[in-house]
């Protein structure tokens, strides 16, 4: 079997080579760039000075400060209306209230040991039973107007979960539902 041959090339022979279009364009889109850099590029961005927006947000005098420079007449004071404060909530009591404690594992005696560690904390313990649902971590229900004392609770056995309680279910109207999912630390 034969093969073609080809007519020998001298090295004598050259061509011109163009660099292909992606080369130029990269070329002109660099210089550009640098370009608009040096065009842009000047004093450094001024911050807003926000202090003076804040302190015409918050009051700086009091009510009684506007009547010193008043006049002493005594009805000009009768007629501002007084600052309502907002009553502060009554510290929570342990003792004063009941918590249901509820076992949704599959480890024995859980809920009454914690319902033991409740009452060492201070509360009182209503009940300790088997929570038949699914519930995604451990968590204390509360009801009504005992969230302060959910916080606590929770604060107390390290929970970081308190929801308000879902009434239509098991949990109670009155008492605080502690569902476990887990042991507590």
């Amino acid at each position: 079997m034969t093969f073609p041959t080809w007519p020998a090339r001298t090295r004598t022979d050259r061509g011109a080579v163009l660099p292909s279009p992606v080369v130029l364009l990269s070329v002109v889109a660099v210089l550009l760039a640098a370009v608009a850099f040096v065009a842009t590029r000047g004093d450094e961005p001024v911050e807003r000075d926000i202090s003076a927006t804040k302190a015409a947000a918050t009051p700086t005098g009091t009510a009684s400060d506007d009547t010193d420079d008043a006049s002493d007449d005594p009805t000009a004071e009768e007629s501002e209306t007084p600052v309502k404060e907002k009553p502060k909530p009554k510290p929570v009591v342990r003792g004063e209230h009941s918590v249901v404690v509820f076992n949704n594992t599959r480890i024995t005696g859980l809920a009454g040991r914690v319902g033991e560690r409740v009452k060492e904390a201070g509360w009182q313990l209503a009940a300790a039973d088997n929570w038949y649902g699914t519930v995604p971590a451990t968590t204390v229900y509360f009801p009504k107007g005992k969230k302060a004392a959910a916080q606590l609770l929770a604060l107390d056995l390290g929970i970081a979960r308190i929801k308000p309680a879902d009434i239509d279910s098991d949990m109670s109207a009155d008492k605080l539902t502690l569902i476990l999912t887990g042991e507590l630390d």
